[in-house]
């Protein structure tokens, strides 16, 4: 497929981390042990990391998507290409096979009633480079997203230098930027990089950035991270607002922080009239906002696995869709709601106008437990997303 193809079909680019996802089905806690046999079920596999997961929600929202990411060409690189085509075949295009590299692979330990935890293979991601990126490809894509740098090592190599300059050229060409993080293993090299560095470098060139609450505070507050959820320490208004006001004063334009059952904080800066530009909104609509968008019940959560990237995928869809910054982060949380209703974390998530529908209809959501501040002025919209600021 030529590049003029290409740009005809894709208005978002996600580009970063890919891999493949085995689900084994688990009977109860699996206790892994030296030398013990942990029988389980059939295994589900499905594509993961960010390139999939939020691309594939965004081409189920109906967003013309390009996907930009690394595999290997081994028995699972082939698997990840085949799961991509049956959606559409145009979504392998900009996939890399890498000769002689392995495909990233997880193992999703996800027990009934526990939270989930993984064993994973970076692969081809440790070796995806700036130069992986199809730069010339993006005339008429406005938004180009980047997500789990912490898994790519050469992105995060040299104080992000890489990935700095790969968001700039996207900036230079006129496109809107969003950035993903994820949390590292501690002990390995990412987890003992500057990330606060890193972003220092990094967000100048970053529209909206959407990093999960314990990422941040990975980063940014190890002690505080290392209390979750014990020691009564709780996620407050405060503590969000302090968050998102440094991450603005690095150079986003937009922070959202993903809170898990808590919903999605979205906090705008009072200089967002580039990224408006570039993503066709309405400056003023955006301009210096603060917002907290509760979950949506789901009918059954099987599987939360995917579901921030989905949240992302919705923010972003209503983004592109001229939403203004309480409808996308409306849109945001109920998209991680369908996601969760389902094993894998794209297949529940429908169409744009579905999720509209559905929360038009009076999608009940879950109470807010986060804390706000006494007295707080607080606006609540028919959707039931809270304006704090704005």
């Amino acid at each position: 497929m030529s590049a003029v193809e290409i740009n005809a079909i894709a208005e978002a680019v996600v580009a970063g981390h890919i891999s493949l996802d085995l689900y084994p089905a688990l009977h109860g806690p699996a206790q892994l042990e030296p030398g013990r046999l942990v029988v389980v079920g059939p295994a589900a596999f499905s594509t993961g990391g960010a390139v999939a997961n939020v691309g594939l929600a965004l081409h189920r929202l109906g967003v013309r998507v390009r996907l930009v990411a690394k595999v290997g060409d081994d028995l699972f690189g082939g698997a990840v290409l085949d799961a991509l085509a049956a959606h559409d075949e145009r979504l392998r295009e900009g996939i890399v096979v890498a000769a002689g590299e392995a495909t990233s692979y997880t193992i999703v330990i996800n027990p009934p009633g526990v939270d989930r935890s993984f064993l994973h293979c970076p692969g081809a991601n440790e070796t995806f480079s700036a130069a992986d990126v199809p730069y010339d490809a993006l005339a008429g894509v406005r938004v180009f997203h980047f997500g789990y740098p912490p898994l790519m090592p050469r992105m995060y190599a040299d104080g992000g230098a890489e990935l700095r300059a790969t968001l700039a050229s996207v900036q230079a060409a006129g496109v809107a930027t969003a950035l993903d993080l994820c949390e590292p293993d501690p002990d390995s090299d990412a987890g003992h990089v500057d990330w606060p560095g890193v972003l220092r470098g990094v967000l100048p060139y970053v529209d909206v950035f959407a990093p999960s609450i314990d990422e941040l505070l990975f980063m940014f507050d190890r002690a505080t991270h290392d209390r979750l959820p014990r020691d009564g320490c709780v996620i407050d208004q405060p503590l969000l607002a302090r968050l998102a006001g440094s991450l603005l004063a690095m150079g986003a334009a937009v922070v959202a922080i993903k809170l898990g059952d808590q919903g999605l904080y979205l906090r705008t800066g009072s200089d967002v009239g580039g990224f408006c530009r570039r993503a066709g909104l309405v400056a003023d609509e955006w301009h210096d906002r603060e917002l907290l968008s509760p979950c949506f019940r789901a009918r059954e959560v099987l599987g939360t696995t995917g579901s921030g990237d989905a949240t992302i995928a919705g923010l972003l869809a209503a983004v592109l869709r001229g939403a203004g910054p309480a409808e996308a982060a409306t849109i945001a949380t109920a998209v991680g709601a369908f996601s969760v209703e389902t094993v894998d974390p794209t297949s529940a998530v429908p169409s744009l106008d579905r999720v509209r529908e559905r929360v038009g209809a009076g999608w009940e959501r879950h109470p807010i437990e986060l804390p706000l501040p006494a007295g707080a002025p607080v606006e609540r919209d028919p959707a039931g997303t809270l304006t704090l600021r704005g």
